[in-house]
């Protein structure tokens, strides 16, 4: 006798035995799965065969199993049982009833974005799951796209053309003066930030590049004393006097009381925007997620909440 071929054994096969089992006999079973009594004959005869063993015993009182024909029926509804589960994770994951979002983004994206879109998005899909995965950029983000970890991304716009974007907020750069600096109520002049030693983010981050361009563009020479990684360290350092910080709006707060905020002498902004990788397929949860973000006025809502934040320190 040869080897069993699992290649050969169907779902239809397994059907049968089924239904045939549950039936008694094979005129029902063939009512049951809507086919011709021949089909299952022939389904459960070559189920026999490649198995090489007898799976019903056929008399007056029906079909009725052999003893391992019953043991292999019982080991047949469970893969059939395996199957639906199968199908109803598709189903779910398809639908909006169910199923998860992947969502890379950086902390002040998430801290003062994301929070406010996932409490939208979940009350109109409460059986939607929400997985977020943070990094330190947006550089971070945008590997976790490409390497399929994440379905939605928050990064800096423009991207490269391996992305679909939407822009959903446009960031300000602020400075950031230490509890000792005289009152600012206009934009800075250059001689003015001049004074102060300058707090920036490290070579090699995300905002190192567009801040080290606009700062060589000061008619005036600048010192930058320190070069920092953490958002919360470049912030803590202005508030103990260190010097003065250039930062984004958004990873700046929450901004401590002492710290006086003014503005740069030539406005400097970071676009963010969700994206995707382009001429991908995603299931309906995704795309329901991107809508709600373009449904929202995100740059009102944020701008609000900060406004809210800042009357309620004075």
């Amino acid at each position: 006798m040869g080897e069993i071929n699992l290649n050969r054994l169907k779902l239809s096969q397994l059907r049968a035995l089924i239904a045939v089992d549950e039936a008694k006999n094979f005129s029902e079973a063939a009512l049951q799965l809507e086919v011709s009594q021949s089909a299952i004959s022939h389904a459960i005869a070559q189920l026999e065969e490649e198995l090489g063993v007898s799976l019903f015993s056929r008399g007056r009182q029906g079909a009725v199993p052999t003893p391992v024909g019953q043991r292999i029926i019982n080991h047949s509804r469970r893969i059939v049982d395996l199957l639906i589960e199968i199908t109803e994770e598709a189903k779910q994951a398809r639908g909006l009833n169910g199923g998860t979002v992947r969502i890379a983004s950086f902390r002040s994206v998430s801290t003062h974005v994301l929070s406010v879109v996932i409490a939208q998005f979940r009350s109109q899909y409460p059986n939607i799951e929400v997985a977020i995965t943070e990094h330190f950029d947006y550089f971070g983000v945008e590997q976790a796209l490409q390497q399929g970890h994440a379905d939605l991304g928050f990064t800096y716009l423009p991207t490269s053309s391996e992305f679909t974007s939407w822009e959903i907020l446009h960031d300000d750069y602020i400075a950031l003066l230490p509890p000792d600096a005289p009152p600012c109520h206009e934009p800075l002049t250059w001689q003015q930030l001049a004074q102060y030693p300058l707090i920036t983010t490290r070579r090699g981050d995300a905002c190192y590049a567009s801040l080290n361009r606009y700062l060589r563009k000061a008619p005036v020479p600048l010192n930058i004393a320190y070069e920092v990684r953490e958002d919360s360290t470049i912030v803590s350092m202005v508030t103990q006097g260190l010097g003065a910080a250039i930062m984004p709006r958004l990873s700046a707060e929450p901004v401590p009381p002492q710290i006086q905020v003014a503005q740069l002498p030539a406005s400097l902004e970071r676009v963010i925007g969700v994206a995707l990788l382009a001429n991908a397929l995603y299931p309906p949860s995704v795309y329901a997620f991107l809508e709600v973000i373009k449904q929202m006025n995100v740059e009102h809502l944020i701008t609000r909440k900060l406004s809210k934040t800042v009357n309620s320190k004075q």
